[in-house]
C-alpha cells in the first residue's frame, strides 16, 4: 500500500505496476514513454461508488515536474508558441517550466486574486471538480495584453476534468481577443470535458493535448474498475 505522501513522487518503469485493475488505492497512469505515474484513487462525493485518479503538481517531487514539464514542452514545441498562458494554481509551475524549456523570458499568468487595477470586463466565473462549493472568478492583468497581442499563444494547465475550468479560461481569453493554438495539459481525467468545452465552442476539444490520461473509475467487490476510459 502507497501511503498519501508517496504519491507523485516517482517514476517507475514500464510494466511496474498491475495497469488492468481491479485497483486498490493507486491507479498507474501510462506516459508517452511507457514509464508509469502512480496516482491515488480519490471517491468522488455522491453515491461512494465512484472515483477518480488525482494529480497534485505542488505536491509531486521536483523530479516528476521536470518530467512532466518536459514532455509539455515536447508537445507545443512545434506549434512555435511566442508566449505560455500559465493557469492557476497548480498549473503555473508547469507553465513555467515549459516556457523555460521554450527558451522563453517569462510567461503571461492568469490570478484567481483580484488587484484594484483589474478590470471586470476581463474575468470569469470560475469552478472546479475538486473544489465544487467554491465559486472564484479567474482574472488577467490588463497589464499583459500587449504580451498576448497578435502572438501565438499556449495555454498550459494540470489537469482537465469536468472542463468548467478551462472553458472559464478560454473564455476569458476570447475576451482578450486571444485565440490559443493548443491548450496542453498533464493529464486529460475522463473524458466529461469534452462535452463542456464543445457546448461553448465545437473546436475548443480539438486544442487540448495531454501528457497521459487517467479515466473514471466505479468502485467493486474487488477493488477499483475503469467506468470510463
Amino acid at each position: 500500500m502507497t501511503l498519501p505522501h508517496e504519491f507523485w513522487q516517482d517514476i517507475a518503469p514500464a510494466g511496474t505496476y498491475d495497469t488492468v485493475g481491479p485497483f486498490t488505492d493507486g491507479y498507474p497512469a501510462i506516459l508517452p514513454d511507457g514509464r508509469e505515474l502512480l496516482l491515488p484513487i480519490r471517491t468522488l462525493p455522491g453515491d461512494g461508488t465512484h472515483g477518480v485518479a488525482g494529480l497534485i503538481c505542488n505536491q509531486a517531487s521536483f523530479a516528476v515536474l521536470d518530467a512532466l514539464a518536459d514532455m509539455l514542452a515536447a508537445i507545443v514545441a512545434p506549434l512555435a508558441p511566442e508566449v505560455i498562458v500559465g493557469v492557476p494554481t497548480l498549473g503555473l509551475p508547469l507553465a513555467e517550466g515549459v516556457a523555460r524549456r521554450l527558451g522563453h523570458s517569462r510567461l503571461v499568468p492568469l490570478s484567481t486574486s483580484r488587484k484594484f487595477w483589474y478590470r471586470d470586463d476581463l474575468a470569469e466565473v470560475l469552478a472546479s471538480i475538486t473544489t465544487p462549493e467554491r465559486r472564484k472568478s479567474l482574472y488577467i492583468d490588463p497589464r499583459m495584453l500587449p504580451l498576448l497581442e497578435n502572438k501565438r499563444a499556449v495555454v498550459i494547465d494540470d489537469v482537465v476534468s469536468s472542463g468548467q475550468s478551462l472553458t472559464a479560461v478560454l473564455r476569458l481569453l476570447a475576451r482578450a481577443e486571444v485565440t490559443p493554438l493548443a491548450v496542453a495539459v498533464a493529464m486529460e481525467q475522463g473524458q466529461n470535458w469534452r462535452n463542456a468545452l464543445a457546448e461553448a465552442n465545437p473546436a475548443w476539444p480539438g486544442l487540448v493535448h495531454g501528457v497521459f490520461r487517467s479515466p473514471l473509475l466505479r468502485r467493486e467487490e474487488h477493488g477499483w474498475v475503469v467506468a470510463q476510459a
